[in-house]
């Protein structure tokens, strides 16, 4: 969350909420974080021109990104050799996979792009990482090409396997 964001606690949103409000549009970027208590997670309250905003501008430099890379092949070689700057762990991929990756990237997040939501991109990113991961310990990688078979998907810590 931005540094430049007020901030409330949920109570404040319930018992006085025109102060709330008023606080919202006092905000210099209209963004009002309300904590909640406990463990529960605090929310991001905002206007809908603010989010238009933010949804126009990362719709904006996700085409441009995409008409980058498709237009030509140095550019995504350029996009490979920056990736660690971005994305640190991609230092453990093989550079085939860390162009792949780079690939796969620009094709989610067109899809969710059209879409309107991150969650594609965000999960494509946790996926890729976890890749990084097993090719950052030797032990694991080699465990992994020994088996020499296809274990299919991993399930998500905690999933039940049938």
């Amino acid at each position: 969350m931005p540094a430049t964001a007020s901030e409330i606690n949920f109570s404040d949103l319930s018992n006085k909420p025109a102060d709330s409000v008023r606080k919202l549009q006092e905000s210099p970027n209209q963004t009002l974080l309300v904590h909640r208590r406990g463990d529960e997670e605090d929310l991001v309250l905002t206007t809908v021109s603010r989010a238009e905003e933010v949804r126009e501008v990362v719709s904006t430099t996700t085409t441009l990104f995409i008409a980058l890379m498709q237009q030509h092949a140095d550019v995504r070689e350029l996009v490979t050799d920056v990736m660690p700057r971005a994305f640190p762990w991609v230092r453990f991929l093989p550079r085939e996979d860390m162009q792949a990756f780079a690939v796969e990237l620009v094709e989610t997040l067109e899809a969710a792009n059209s879409l309107g939501t991150p969650a594609p991109v965000t999960r494509l990113i946790t996926e890729w990482q976890h890749t990084a991961e097993v090719h950052a310990d030797p032990r694991l990688l080699d465990i992994l090409r020994q088996s020499g078979e296809d274990l299919g998907d991993v399930p998500a810590p905690g999933a039940v396997t049938a």
